[in-house]
């Protein structure tokens, strides 16, 4: 372990701050334009996935459904037997969709909000409604709250789930409805919800009857290492509790095949699902199923998907690796970051200083590195601490990875010399 920032003099604090002020004007000369800002798969991903566009396809499905026509709400049971194994949920409650599982999960909380749940009483726009927030998380998903205009509540997101005293203590109020999880994976962190964790999610007696955890299992099969993280099955948890419509589980093809011309999926008790049902019947007449049978063939099996997501692995794993091998050259000895080593999903989580993710962002945009917003992973964009910074490693090649992590680096040293010097 080197010199820490905290144990250097005032004269060692100068000269660190020099060497990176010098170090970061290299860095703006480079007229680098770089960009980690989006956990987006890489075209040598996608190019996994380019026979998908010409699989050979039949008109008709074996239970005699024809895909170039209307109908067929619940998607086609070849692609939901598939993954109804990988997700662990039965396949009679499973629903296929079209490419985004974001579009799942804001239409369940729009019926909600306009209709009610299967549980009766009012809808949820009729009186104030609040949502569970962990944090650091998912953006998207604080973006649907706040533009339906549900107050979120940030609470910790821990190395094995949510922070239970916290949900357990907010729970009590009748107007929390819900709350957002990443099972697997976790966006960004990579953490994984412990068995113990989601049998408690369960469980937990909530003062609103039709309290609602939006599980998006959206990393389910996304493994970085030969060691698969196999999600708990919340459904069959929370039915086993007595509370079989607590739980609606999303996950997609997004980051599997083509991002852009996937398939997503929503799972839940059979309430739930001839809830969902009775609405999207009114929105629409029936997914793409000409996609969904492309995607049941090209990927033909639950080992097809796991083979495809190896090869997705060999080209994700070296990225991860330098981005690891990089902060922890740049960064470990000066104690001025910590950060995740995650084993699946798309983002490595690092927190700077207290107080300077702002500037560290700030100062990344100006020298042509272009990052995700600091405090994008905490409801209304508002982290506390300013510390946290979301890094996103799978779209750029290799080398225009390492160009940005090495400006990253520079530029929170930079930061942190400045913070201590102002001290």
């Amino acid at each position: 372990m080197g010199v820490t920032l905290d144990s250097l003099s005032r004269d060692q604090l100068e000269a660190l701050l020099a060497e990176q002020q010098q170090a970061y004007a290299a860095l703006q000369q480079a007229g680098l334009k770089l960009d980690i800002t989006r956990g987006k798969p890489s075209a040598a991903q996608l190019d996994l996935s380019k026979d998908l566009l010409t699989t050979p396809l039949e008109d008709t499905t074996s239970d005699g459904v024809d895909v170039r026509n209307y109908g067929g709400g619940t998607g086609l049971p070849e692609l939901r037997a598939i993954f109804a194994e990988l997700l662990g949920i039965p396949v009679e409650q499973l629903v296929a969709g079209n490419n985004a599982s974001l579009s799942m999960m804001h239409d369940t909380l729009v019926f909600a909000l306009l209709h009610g749940t299967p549980e009766g009483g009012t809808p949820w726009k009729d009186g104030p409604v609040r949502f569970l927030c962990p944090a650091p998380g998912y953006d998207r998903h604080f973006a649907i709250c706040q533009h339906l205009g549900i107050e979120m509540i940030t609470i910790d997101m821990l190395e094995d789930g949510p922070d239970m005293a916290a949900v357990r203590e907010h729970v009590a109020d009748p107007a929390v409805k819900g709350m957002w999880l990443v099972p697997t994976y976790s966006n960004p962190t990579g953490a994984i919800v412990s068995e113990e964790v989601a049998a408690e999610l369960a469980s937990l007696e909530t003062a609103a009857p039709d309290f609602r955890i939006m599980w998006d299992n959206a990393y389910a099969v996304h493994d970085l290492t030969d060691e698969h993280a196999k999600s708990a099955d919340i459904l069959g948890l929370c039915t086993a509790s007595g509370h079989a419509n607590r739980a609606l589980v999303f996950a997609s093809t997004s980051k599997v095949t083509l991002a852009g011309s996937g398939v997503s999926f929503l799972g839940g008790s059979p309430e739930n699902v001839a809830w969902y049902l009775s609405h999207t019947a009114v929105r629409t007449i029936g997914p793409d199923k000409v996609n969904q049978l492309r995607h049941a063939r090209f990927l033909g099996s639950p080992q097809g998907v796991l083979d495809l997501m190896a090869r997705h692995r060999e080209i994700l794993r070296p990225k991860f690796d330098a981005v690891q091998q990089i902060l922890s050259e740049r960064l470990g000895e000066h104690g001025v970051a910590t950060w995740t080593t995650p084993k699946g999903g798309y983002f490595v989580n690092l927190d700077v200083v207290d107080g300077t993710a702002t500037r560290v962002v700030q100062l990344a945009r100006e020298a042509g590195i272009a990052l995700t917003p600091a405090g994008a992973s905490f409801p209304y964009g508002k982290d506390p601490r300013d510390r946290n910074i979301r890094i996103a490693p799978s779209f750029p090649p290799l080398e225009e990875l390492t160009r940005a992590m090495e400006g990253l680096t520079t530029c929170v040293l930079l930061a942190a010399a400045e913070k201590a010097l102002a001290a």
